[in-house]
């Protein structure tokens, strides 16, 4: 019988609530999940934690996510955003311990350079595309050839390996200006063989049971993260579309000063219109005219920093004002 993919398994769960479809997902995916887990919090027991929310997390958005999603860089994503999330209510709530949880000596072997790697991986990753990002994790942590790479990203095999390669690159650089200066092939290697660890044999069949609230219910801190994360992704959601708009007004105020540069000069009044209205055939004298409020007064003679400055004022300034924001 034929495997089904992640995107077969999601139908089901979501049309069928499957809740065997969804623990096929978990156990694909988990020891990814749990890996990215691991390397943030450097303590077993927060990482399953980090893992269980992360798979609620998909319990809840599961409807949302499209046809076109590629499941395992999601999961990858949201792993790393819920375990900075965990390890930054960590650091509020017990800063010193915490600090010396991740000082965490660092080999400095060339043989070996895991060690010096895995703390900035993610870190890495994050600054990379959301393309490069999951070629990264289909190369590396799934273990795909170029060709399955290529399918997934809608391109070519050539393509892919273009990608995976210059994504490699990106992570090399990143590393190298942090004072971890190794070769291509070396950091693939090491890449490769520690990305992914197995996670616990019983993670997987307990982050089914609280994702899907079956057997005992989560503690309160799971639910707490799982909402801190799920408000966080909202908000970047959300602050997308909004630099998006900021950045359209922009260019849109630039590109009137450009045409006014070029263009002759025009007066722009700050009064009310004025339309030549003609009369009709039988009707005597000149065209009445008929005022109407201008709507660009009050643009008039602002700058296009000053109307981006205009704007932001009616966005949301933090993740509590964005509910309000989004009745409006």
């Amino acid at each position: 019988m034929q495997e089904l993919d992640d995107i077969s398994l999601l139908r089901q769960y979501v049309e069928r609530g499957s809740e065997d479809a969804f623990a096929a997902l978990v156990t694909r995916h988990v020891h990814k999940v749990y890996s990215i887990a691991l390397r943030h919090a450097r303590n077993p027991h927060h990482a399953e934690e980090i893992t269980q929310v992360v798979f609620v997390i998909l319990a809840k958005k599961a409807r949302r996510l499209g046809s076109r999603v590629l499941l395992a860089g999601w999961l990858c994503r949201t792993a790393q955003l819920t375990a900075v999330t965990f390890l930054r209510s960590e650091t509020r709530r017990a800063r010193r311990e915490q600090e010396a949880l991740m000082q965490v000596p660092v080999v400095e072997t060339q043989s070996d350079v895991w060690p010096q790697i895995e703390p900035l991986l993610d870190a890495a990753m994050a600054a990379l595309s959301e393309a490069d990002y999951h070629a990264v994790v289909l190369r590396f942590f799934d273990r795909k050839s170029m060709r399955e790479i290529g399918a997934a990203l809608g391109a070519s095999e050539d393509a892919a390996k273009m990608r995976v390669n210059r994504a490699v690159e990106k992570l090399r650089r990143f590393l190298a200006r942090r004072g971890i200066v190794v070769p291509v092939a070396v950091l693939t290697a090491a890449i490769s063989a520690n990305s992914v660890q197995s996670a616990p044999a019983a993670l997987a069949k307990t982050a089914v049971a609280v994702a899907l609230a079956k057997g005992p219910t989560a503690s309160a801190a799971t639910l707490t993260l799982s909402k801190g994360v799920l408000k966080i992704m909202a908000w970047t959601k959300a602050r997308s579309a909004i630099a998006a708009g900021i950045a359209t007004l922009l260019v849109t105020g630039t590109a009137t000063v450009v045409v006014q540069k070029i263009s002759p000069p025009v007066p722009v009044s700050a009064g009310p219109l004025t339309v030549q209205v003609p009369l009709g055939p039988r009707d005597a004298g000149p065209a009445r005219p008929i005022s109407r409020p201008n709507p660009n007064a009050r643009f008039a003679n602002l700058t296009p920093e000053q109307r981006v400055q205009q704007a932001r004022r009616h966005l949301p300034q933090s993740v509590d004002d964005l509910p309000k924001y989004l009745q409006k």
